[in-house]
């Protein structure tokens, strides 16, 4: 664990719980699985935060994982001003009008069968092979598709927890 890492688990432990939720609230949408983290404190190490992230997401109900999924815009149009989700999409910054016109039908469609958006850990994965994953499950049940998303939810979490323990103290 690096000093950086222990100086932002120092100060996650020690913030007051209203402003430990906003903190957890912008890694991820879901207020059970920030609640569940801020039961679980403190944390020794980064591993021990992951441990309670993860054991938080296969807690989350289908209600749980919908308010998750309703912080995360569509592949190809993050949020304005967002410097989150504009990092983690990087690599639509770069993609042809075509990629992004064939993404964002793609999205509606995705939207239209499952009803939310189409989620994936998008860090450091190109425009087409996101264009890739979302034409490969499109055609999932909706079960296997809730615990896809689950996964990728949990991989977008770490990410984000890795950030705020990461960031100056």
């Amino acid at each position: 664990m690096t000093s950086t890492s222990a100086s932002g688990l120092a100060r996650l432990n020690a913030l007051e719980e209203s402003a430990a939720l906003a903190e957890l609230h912008e890694a991820c949408a879901s207020t059970a699985w920030a609640r569940h983290l801020l039961a679980a404190r403190p944390f020794t190490t980064v591993q021990d935060l992951y441990t309670a992230s993860d054991a938080a997401m296969a807690e989350l109900t289908a209600e749980d994982l919908a308010e998750a999924m309703a912080g995360h815009p569509p592949i190809g149009r993050p949020k304005p001003g967002d410097p989150t989700s504009s990092r983690e999409q990087a690599g639509m910054a770069g993609a042809s009008d075509d990629l992004r016109t064939e993404m964002l039908e793609l999205n509606l469609a995705y939207q239209d069968t499952f009803g939310h958006v189409f989620l994936i850990c998008a860090t450091g994965r190109t425009g087409e092979q996101m264009r890739d994953a979302v034409k490969e499950r499109i055609g999932n049940s909706p079960e296997q598709e809730r615990e896809i998303v689950r996964t990728e939810l949990g991989k977008i979490n770490r990410i984000r927890l890795n950030r705020l323990v990461e960031q100056d103290a």
